[in-house]
C-alpha cells in the first residue's frame, strides 16, 4: 500500500460553510484522508471538538496520523456514515454545530490499483471501500442474473446501453469467471455500439463501474438515513454540508434537503393545517456551489462536485 493520497474537493467553500470557529461539535462523516477534517480542526477553537468517520481502514489510519497533531479535540472512528447516530451515541454526544459528508469514492482508492476501482489498471475486481466484508464487484459481475445486472447498469450508472452491456457481461462469465478489472472492461466495451464508443469523450466503461461500485457499497442507501440522523442532532443554527459527485447523490441530498425546509404538506382547501409538519431547517444554497474553474483545472476530477449547504433552525 503506497500512502494514503486524496485531494480534498471544495475545501474551502465547504469549511467556510461549516464555520467551525464558532466552537461547538464537528462530525466529518467521509473522512477519506483528512483533508476537510484537518480544515476543521485547523479552525476549531478552544474546546471545540471533531469527529471523523470512515469506513476504510487505510483512510481512518490517514486521517488518524493526519489529526494527531491536534490531540484529543479529534476522534477518528472507524465506521459506515449511516450510523453517524449510533457513533455520535458511543462518545456522548447530543447536540452537534456542524457536519460534513463528502460523498463518493476517494481519489486514494480510484489510484490504488489492487483496489479494484479503477478500469485504467489490471487489478482484482474488488471495489469495496470497507474490506472487512461484503460482497464484491466479483460476487456482483459473476454472481448477479441478467435482469439484475440490467437493472443496477441503466439505474446506478445510467447507461443508456445497459441490456447489451448486461448481455455482454453474461456472455463473458459464461466462458470463464470475470475476476478482474481488464476483463470486465472488455465485456463493457463489446457491449455498447462501436459509433457510440467512438462519440464519447469518457471511457466507454466508466458509468458501468460506478454502477457496480455504488451497488457493492450500497453508496445511494445510506444518504437519506445519514442526513436525517444528523440533522436531528444539529443545535440550531448548526450546518448540514454535502458534497456529491453524481446526479444520483445530488438528487438525494437535494430532495432530501428540501423536504427538511418544507412545513405544512396539507392540501391548501384545507382551513387549518392537520399535519403538523414544520420545517427543521432553512436552504442556504437555493442552487449548489460548484468548483472554480482554477480548481477544476488544478484537479478534473473535481468538475462534477457540487456542495449544498442547510442550517438548523
Amino acid at each position: 500500500m503506497t500512502g494514503f493520497s486524496h485531494v480534498s474537493v471544495l475545501l474551502d467553500e465547504s469549511v467556510d460553510a461549516l464555520a467551525p470557529e464558532r466552537g461547538g461539535v464537528f462530525v466529518d462523516c467521509t473522512a477519506g484522508g483528512g483533508g476537510h477534517s484537518a480544515a476543521i480542526a485547523e479552525r476549531l477553537p478552544g474546546g471545540g471538538r471533531l469527529v471523523a468517520i470512515d469506513r476504510d481502514e487505510e483512510a481512518v489510519a490517514a486521517a488518524r496520523n493526519r489529526l494527531e497533531k491536534y490531540g484529543p479535540r479529534c476522534t477518528v472512528v472507524r465506521s459506515n456514515y449511516s450510523d453517524v447516530g449510533a457513533v455520535l451515541d458511543s462518545l456522548g454526544i447530543d447536540r452537534i454545530n456542524g457536519v460534513l459528508w463528502d460523498l463518493g469514492v476517494s481519489s486514494h482508492q480510484l489510484d490504488e490499483a489492487d483496489r479494484g476501482f479503477s478500469y485504467g489498471a489490471d487489478a482484482p475486481l474488488d471495489m469495496r471501500m470497507d474490506r472487512s466484508g461484503g460482497i464484491t464487484a466479483a460476487d456482483v459481475v459473476n454472481g448477479y442474473g441478467f435482469e439484475q445486472l440490467k437493472r443496477i447498469i441503466r439505474d446506478y450508472g445510467e447507461e443508456k446501453f445497459a441490456g447489451p452491456v448486461a448481455k455482454s457481461i453474461c456472455e463473458a462469465r459464461d466462458k470463464a469467471p470475470v475476476v478482474s478489472t481488464v476483463q470486465l472492461a472488455e465485456a463493457i466495451i463489446r457491449g455498447i455500439p462501436a459509433a457510440a464508443r467512438k462519440s464519447e469523450a469518457q471511457h466507454p466503461a466508466k458509468r458501468t463501474f460506478q454502477a457496480i461500485r455504488i451497488e457493492v457499497n450500497g453508496e445511494l442507501d445510506g444518504i437519506e438515513p445519514s442526513i436525517r440522523a444528523a440533522v436531528e442532532r444539529l443545535a440550531p443554527g448548526g450546518i448540514a454540508a454535502v458534497i456529491s459527485f453524481h446526479s444520483l447523490e445530488d438528487r438525494i441530498v437535494k430532495r432530501t434537503f428540501q423536504d427538511l425546509a418544507t412545513g405544512c404538506t396539507c392540501p391548501p382547501e384545507f382551513p387549518v393545517c392537520v399535519c403538523g409538519k414544520k420545517p427543521t431547517v432553512e436552504l442556504i444554497t437555493k442552487k449548489p456551489i460548484l468548483p472554480s474553474d482554477d480548481e477544476t483545472k488544478a484537479n478534473p476530477r473535481a468538475r462534477s462536485a457540487k456542495l449544498r449547504v442547510v442550517r438548523k433552525l
